[in-house]
């Protein structure tokens, strides 16, 4: 489980790191249509080394605040494995 703050329409995809109980993640994708979602579905596939359809939104399809389920990570950020 992964809860995520999402900022769309950003210069570049990165990971920026904890943001009031969530991990803020900055992606260059417009919150139109549902492609900043998709965009963060792939983004997320490919850091944590899964395919896309591994990566699950739960909660806020519309909201800035996201709940991921993301199924047998192969790997894990290096901000992730850092935190205590």
């Amino acid at each position: 489980m992964l809860q995520v703050y999402l900022q769309p329409r950003a210069s570049k995809d990165e990971i920026v790191g904890p943001y009031d109980g969530s991990l803020k993640i900055r992606v260059c994708a417009p919150p139109v249509d549902g492609k900043a979602n998709k965009h963060l579905q792939k983004f997320l596939a490919k850091t944590f080394s899964v395919p896309a359809s591994s990566v699950i939104l739960l909660k806020g399809e519309t909201s800035r605040n996201k709940r991921f389920v993301i199924k047998q990570p192969g790997r894990l950020p290096e901000i992730l494995s850092t935190e205590k």
